[in-house]
C-alpha cells in the first residue's frame, strides 16, 4: 500500500464533498459521515474509559461538538476522522479531569465478549479484556494514544504520525516503548 493508499483507507468516499454539504447545513451529509465514523471512535473512547455509558456518552459529546464547530474544520490531506480523534481525545482528558469520584477495580464491568464458545472460554475473554484495560490504564496518555490507534483503531504508522503530530520513526519507537511497557503491566 503506497503513502497515498493509507493515508486515506480510513476515509469515507466523497468525504470532502460530504463535509462541505454538512458545513453548509445539510443534516443528512453530517448523518453519514456519523454512521461511517461512529463505531471506530466510540472504540476509541472505550478503551481510553473503560465503561460503556461513559464512552457512548463521550461520544455523543464528541459528534455534538463536531457539528458544533464544524465551520472550523478546513478541508485539507488530513482526513475528517483525525480532527473527530483530536476532538474525542480533548473529550476523554476532560472527562479525567472532572471526574470526581475514584472507582474501585472490583467495580470495573469486564467487556461483553461476542464469542459463540461455552461460558468458561467467554469468561476467560472478559477477564483478559479487563486485564487489558486495566494495564492500557496504565501507560503514559501518548502510549495508549499509540497502541489504540493502531491495534483498536488501525491506522497505519502514517496515519497515527499525522494524528499525533510525530514523525514515522518516533511513532514506531513509542510503540514498541508502549508494548513493552504493556507486557510488563500484564505481568
Amino acid at each position: 500500500m503506497n503513502s497515498i493508499d493509507s493515508a486515506t483507507s480510513h476515509q469515507v468516499a466523497g468525504e470532502p464533498d460530504l463535509v462541505r454539504q454538512a458545513q453548509a447545513g445539510d443534516e443528512n451529509a453530517f448523518a453519514r459521515l456519523y454512521d461511517a465514523y461512529l463505531e471506530r471512535i466510540y472504540r476509541y473512547i472505550y478503551f481510553r474509559v473503560a465503561e460503556e455509558q461513559v464512552a457512548e456518552d463521550i461520544t455523543s459529546q464528541v459528534f455534538l461538538k463536531a457539528w458544533e464547530t464544524l465551520d472550523r474544520y478546513r478541508i485539507t490531506g488530513s482526513p475528517f476522522i483525525a480532527w473527530l480523534y483530536r476532538i474525542a481525545r480533548n473529550a476523554v482528558i476532560d472527562h479525567y479531569r472532572t471526574q470526581k469520584s475514584i472507582v474501585g477495580l472490583e467495580e470495573v464491568a469486564p467487556a461483553r465478549a461476542s464469542y459463540s464458545g461455552d461460558l468458561d472460554e467467554k469468561l476467560d475473554l472478559q477477564f483478559a479484556a479487563r486485564d487489558l484495560r486495566l494495564a492500557l490504564q496504565q501507560l503514559t496518555e501518548e502510549q495508549q494514544q499509540v497502541l489504540i490507534l493502531k491495534f483498536i483503531s488501525d491506522f497505519s504508522t502514517l496515519e497515527i504520525a499525522k494524528q499525533m503530530g510525530k514523525r514515522q520513526g518516533a511513532v514506531r519507537a513509542l510503540q514498541m516503548r508502549a508494548l513493552q511497557a504493556l507486557a510488563k503491566a500484564m505481568g
